[in-house]
């Protein structure tokens, strides 16, 4: 098993690591040209800049048993149909159960924004410290889960 970082603005990639290592799993950190990272435990890769390179490539690296953490629902649907787990850096975990609904939410509000340009809707709020904790909180539950069913 290995962790997947969509890493580019990432606002996770500490905790992912601190947890990471307590467990000793391996993480690499996908981001494009655009960003620069450094990592004292994390294998970096960086990608060719160009729309969608950084989620592309993540999917392709991504083999049965991986977690990836991604805000992107479609980068989260391909990671479940190889097998694998994904984490919103929100700490909602994407599901089989849950996967279709949030990419239908998305092209509607997707519809939306393009009918229009009177229906503005409201971007991400701020990022918290709480948001950080049930982050925390939900990647290690997932993580302890994943590697409890790997020992039986």
């Amino acid at each position: 098993m290995k962790i997947l970082v969509d890493a580019d603005a990432c606002p996770v990639v500490k905790q992912v690591e601190k947890i990471a290592k307590k467990h000793s799993v391996p993480v690499i950190l996908l981001c494009d040209t655009n960003h620069i990272l450094s990592s004292n435990y994390s294998e970096i890769k960086v990608i060719g800049a160009g729309a969608d390179a950084v989620d592309i490539a993540l999917a392709n690296l991504c083999q049965s048993g991986d977690v990836a953490v991604t805000q992107d629902y479609g980068v989260a649907a391909l990671v479940l149909g190889k097998g694998g787990y994904a984490i919103h850096q929100s700490g909602k975990i994407f599901t089989n159960e849950n996967i279709d609904g949030l990419l239908m939410e998305r092209h509607i509000n997707k519809k939306a924004r393009m009918s229009s340009s009177k229906n503005h809707l409201k971007g991400p709020k701020k990022r918290t410290k709480e948001d950080d904790l049930r982050f925390e909180s939900a990647f290690e539950s997932l993580l302890c889960g994943i590697l409890s069913h790997d020992l039986k």
